[in-house]
Formats: C-alpha cells, sequence, structure tokens
C-alpha cells in the first residue's frame, strides 16, 4: 500500500506531503484545483512519460516520491530479489525531471532505468482512469482482462505457445533462406566447398600466429645482427681493409725504429693496436659463424603468416572464429548437397509444430471458456449490486480458426467479445457498441472488486470513476469502494458526497494564491471538516443547518454499512 506520496514543483504544488492510511482514501475539491494532478503525480512515479509542463512555472525541475509498504506483496519482493535491489518491509519509489527532460529514478535509494522501475511497480499499484473506459471496449484488453482472472495453469500454456511460436518463425526462416533457386544452390555449393577446403587445408593451430610472430622478430634481428658482423669483419679482414693498412704502417715505423730509437715505443703501440683489431676480426667472425640464419625459413615463415592473415580477414578475427565459420560452412554444405531430404524435414518439423500449436490453441482456449462463465457470473453479480439488477453479462468466444501458416498468435487464438445487457428483455451486445457512461463506471468497478481477489496488487487508485452516476447508484459504488478497500487500499478522486461520507480517510485539495502566486494545496480533513467539504459538495451554505443534517446522515449511514 502506499504509505506517503511527496511532490515538489508539480502544476501549482509548491512542496506537498500526503501520508495514505489503510481502507478507502477519498480527495476531493473544487473543479480546476488540481485534483487529477495527484493522479498525474502517481503515475509519473509509477513510470508514465514525463512532459516538460508538469514542473511548475520558473522551477527547473520537478519531484515526486511515493513509499510503499511491501509487508505482503510478495510479488514486488521477488521482483526486487530478481534486479537485486535491497529491501526491507518498505519501497520508497522516487523521480526527478528537468526542464532540459532529464529524468532520474531511484528506487530505495539505487539508480534504477524506466523499464525497471515499471517491473516494479506494475506489482505495486493499479490505477484506473478515464482512458481505461475507452480501452476496455477493445477486444484485445478484454482478453487481458480474462486472463488476469483465469490464473489456474494459463501462464504456463501461454509460455508454451510463446516457445512454439519461436521455433515455428525460426523453421520459417530456415526454410526461407533454404538453397534458392537450383542454379543458386550450385553457386553456393561451389562457395563453400571451397570455403572449406581452403580453411582445412591451411590446418590452423590455436596460438600459432603469435609463436611465428615471435621466430619472425628474432629471425628479422638474427639478419640485422648478420650484417653488422659481417661489415665488421670485412672492414678488418677483408680487401683493401684497415688490418692491411695498419700492417703497412707498422712496417714502416718499424723501419724507422731502427734508424731511431725513439720511435720505438710508437712501434710497439701500432703492433698492439694491429694484433687487436685482428682479434676483433676473428671474434666477429666467430659471432657470425654462430647465427643461426636460413632465408627459406624467413621466406616460410612470412607465407604462413600472409595465408593466416588472408584467412583472417575473410573468416574471422580468430582461429576460433574461424573454426566456427567452418563448421557452419560444413553444416550448411550438407544441407544443400542433401537439399531434398534437408527441406522435407523442415517441412515435417513445421506440420508437427502447427499440429502441436494447434493442440495447445484448444487447451487454452478451453482455460478460458470455463473461466469465463465464472467470471461473467461474479461481474452480473458485482453488477446487481450496484443497483443493475436486470444486467445481464457474458464473455462470447469466435469460434477458433486452425492455423496453418504465418502469423502464429502467441497468446492462444482466442478473439473474444464483452456482450452486456442492461434492461430485462434486451439482447447481449458489444459493449463498446451499448454501454453508457455511468453504466462503464459499474462494469469497471465491478471488475476491479473481483480482479483484487486474485492479485497481489495493494493499491487501488480509482479517478473519478464516479462520473456519470448519482443518488442511489452512486451509494452503492461507494459500498462497493468500501467492498474493495477491505481486500487492498483505495485512493479515489471524487465529486460525490455518497463517496466522501463512506471515506476512511479525507483530503481535501484546494486553489489559493498568495503574494501573486497561485499554489495547490492537500490537506488531511478531520470528521468536522469531513462534513464541511460534504456540505459543499451537496451545495449547501453555512447559514442553514439543512446540509449539514443531511451530510452528517450519510456518514452515519456509511458507518452502519461499514461496521455492519
Amino acid at each position: 500500500m502506499i504509505k506517503r506520496l511527496e511532490l515538489k514543483n508539480i502544476a501549482l504544488i509548491k512542496h506537498a506531503i500526503i501520508d495514505f492510511e489503510n481502507g478507502l482514501n477519498v480527495l476531493s475539491g473544487e473543479t480546476g484545483s488540481g485534483k487529477s494532478v495527484i493522479v498525474d503525480s502517481i503515475n509519473f512515479v509509477l513510470g508514465a512519460k514525463a512532459d516538460k509542463s508538469m514542473i511548475r512555472h520558473g522551477e527547473n525541475d520537478c519531484f515526486a516520491s511515493v513509499s510503499f509498504d511491501i509487508t505482503n506483496n510478495q510479488s514486488t519482493k521477488d521482483v526486487l530479489n530478481d534486479l537485486g535491489t535491497e529491501y526491507d518491509d518498505e519501497v520508497i519509489v522516487s523521480r526527478r525531471f528537468t526542464t532540459d527532460s532529464k529524468s532520474t529514478i531511484r528506487v530505495n535509494g539505487e539508480p534504477y532505468t524506466l523499464s525497471m522501475l515499471k517491473q516494479v511497480t506494475q506489482t505495486l499499484v493499479d490505477v484506473h482512469g478515464q482512458s481505461e473506459h475507452y480501452s476496455l471496449t477493445k477486444k484485445s484488453e478484454q482478453l487481458k482482462v480474462l486472463d488476469r482472472f483465469t490464473l489456474s495453469g494459463l501462464e504456463e500454456l501461454k509460455l508454451r505457445n510463446k516457445e512454439l511460436v519461436k521455433r515455428l518463425k525460426d523453421v520459417d526462416g530456415e526454410l526461407k533462406n533454404f538453397g534458392g533457386s537450383e542454379a543458386e544452390r550450385a553457386i553456393r555449393t561451389d562457395i563453400l566447398k571451397f570455403q572449406i577446403e581452403e580453411i582445412e587445408n591451411a590446418e590452423l593451430i590455436d596460438g600459432e600466429e603469435d609463436e611465428l610472430l615471435i621466430k619472425k622478430k628474432k629471425i628479422q634481428s638474427a639478419e640485422k645482427i648478420a650484417d653488422s658482423l659481417s661489415a665488421v669483419e670485412g672492414g678488418i679482414s677483408g680487401d683493401g681493409c684497415i688490418t692491411d693498412i695498419l700492417g703497412e704502417t707498422v712496417r714502416r715505423i718499424g723501419q724507422i725504429t731502427s734508424l731511431d730509437q725513439k720511435y720505438a715505443d710508437l712501434y710497439e703501440r701500432l703492433k698492439n693496436v694491429s694484433v687487436e683489431l685482428s682479434d676483433i676480426g676473428d671474434t666477429a667472425s666467430d659471432y657470425l659463424s654462430e647465427i643461426d640464419f636460413n632465408e627459406m625459413d624467413a621466406d616460410r615463415i612470412e607465407d604462413r603468416l600472409d595465408k593466416i592473415k588472408s584467412l583472417k580477414k575473410k573468416y574471422g578475427s580468430t582461429v576460433a572464429e574461424i573454426n566456427e565459420f567452418l563448421e557452419n560452412a560444413k553444416c550448411e554444405y550438407q544441407k544443400l548437397i542433401n537439399f531434398d531430404a534437408e527441406y522435407e524435414g523442415l517441412l515435417n518439423e513445421k506440420s508437427k509444430l502447427l499440429k502441436e500449436l494447434n493442440a495447445l490453441y484448444l487447451e487454452i482456449s478451453k482455460v478460458r471458456r470455463q473461466s469465463s462463465v465464472v467470471f461473467a457470473d461474479k461481474v452480473t453479480a458485482h453488477l446487481r449490486q450496484l443497483g443493475m439488477k436486470d444486467a445481464t453479462f457474458k464473455v462470447e468466444f469466435a469460434p477458433l480458426e486452425n492455423i496453418t501458416d504465418a502469423p502464429y498468435p502467441d497468446n492462444g487464438n482466442d478473439e473474444i467479445d464483452f456482450v452486456f445487457s442492461a434492461n430485462l428483455g434486451e439482447p447481449l451486445k458489444s459493449l463498446a457498441k451499448i454501454i453508457s457512461g455511468g453504466e462503464m463506471s459499474r462494469f469497471m468497478l465491478s471488475l476491479k472488486a473481483i480482479i483484487a481477489e486474485y492479485q497481489d496488487i495493494s493499491t487501488y487508485i480509482f479517478d473519478e470513476i464516479d462520473v456519470g452516476i448519482s443518488g442511489k447508484t452512486a451509494q452503492t459504488v461507494a459500498e462497493k469502494f468500501i467492498d474493495i478497500s477491505k481486500k487492498v487500499q483505495v485512493i479515489a478522486i471524487s465529486h460525490l458526497p455518497q463517496i466522501c461520507a463512506f471515506a476512511d480517510n479525507s483530503y481535501l485539495i484546494e486553489k489559493f494564491t498568495e503574494d501573486g502566486k497561485t499554489y495547490t494545496s492537500i490537506n488531511k480533513l478531520s470528521e468536522e471538516q469531513k462534513i464541511n467539504e460534504i456540505v459543499r459538495i451537496i451545495g449547501g451554505t453555512d447559514g442553514g443547518n439543512g446540509a449539514r443534517l443531511h451530510a452528517t446522515e450519510m456518514i452515519k449511514i456509511a458507518n452502519s454499512y461499514k461496521n455492519g
């Protein structure tokens, strides 16, 4: 149930907090005071589309927060568990919307997406507005209502329905894309054969490319080292090399040393350089002989890497992806060379699936038809309690058609129509064609009363469901509100004194001005204030006691019904 609603900067509301209670909570006020804003704000928190027009003039954003008691709502707890949200027996849902259309959603302080929010809130609150009157005239919506009532075994059947439809669509897709013309199949077969042979002949090994790249790097390094060492060796030992030049230099210095000993030191130094240089040349030659460089190996590695690169470009970025492509190609190749058998197999599978699907449609329809009898009896009983003593309601089913091809309905194959007669002796006619506004209000109330018994939803919100009714009918509608509120919390926006009289908790929505600005306020009423509000609604004046006595009597009658 809703424990608290907090609003900031929404329409004419600057800041408001409403604490709701169990039972029947009724909000009333003058036309234009902002009653609909309350429902719009709750819808906003529940996940309805946000609009900048809801932001109070002059403000940058609006904010709404609802605190829910989920002590007895297992459905909500299951959803929160699935979403990984921590909770106790209270859930706080808040939403902020800015003038630049940015929306922030939080559930128990955790950021939520809009889709996540709707998963949670659809288990918390059922909001009925005037638009639901119209939606119920659509057959697709009627089927949803019946299915909400039909719980036993139906969900499992509908789940199987979806599984069969998915497989049928897959089979249809395979049949559509299976082979094409004979010429197209021949071309495709040749392409697949080439691809398969190319990949298989390559004999790819996982990790091979990395190993080859390491070897390539080593070969490239060895080649550079060999080139450098060869240049060193040639410079020291080759024709016209530095060793020959140095040898001639040593010989000449040796000659002049025999003539003058002062050159002896220079001679020794040059001899040592010559010996060291010769040793360096020998060492470089030894290193060069140790280098393992085979140009054929380098070419082979380069060719292999080019092959792997080519295959990756064609069939996948990794060896695993290429192998996956290979398996798929083999599978498709086998299908094409065994075209007739494969195609026939798909046709047979489709035939079996259609047979199972049509049998399932019959089973789903049987469950719905059985449930519809009980459902119709309950609706009729509620309508009669609401003053329509001659009302009759039934659910009509169109004959089931055998499905032989797409599209395949995934919610059973029933087409239903809610038919209704308000008067004795009148034929049953489609709800969309004959029902009046007041009758539709009572019809909707009957549905809510029935479904409240079968769902975990703990709050029903009614936005002026009492439009088009008055007098004794209004009294019976108020009584029905009380009946529903014994099972779930009810929040109703109403302009009828009878419903206000039955309220367990009353709230007045008023518009006022202050410092040249207009505001909306929401205040919970005391028992005395509740009487005054009923007097206002029935058109009484402060000067007379008649309206006040009437209001007091209405509350007395309401209390008698509630306590009876």
